[in-house]
């Protein structure tokens, strides 16, 4: 392998995301998951 590909990382895509930390962004969407699944399960 090159130093080139060592020294490359993955990019995410996290320019895309509303929130400054991936921490925070993975809690809002337990957050709506959660949410969603009480709203269906008192619905039924």
């Amino acid at each position: 392998m090159s130093d080139e590909e060592n020294t490359l990382q993955y990019d995410r895509g996290s320019a895309l995301s509303i929130f400054g930390s991936d921490r925070k962004e993975d809690f809002m969407a337990l957050v709506f998951a959660l949410i969603i699944a009480f709203a269906v399960y008192v619905s039924y």
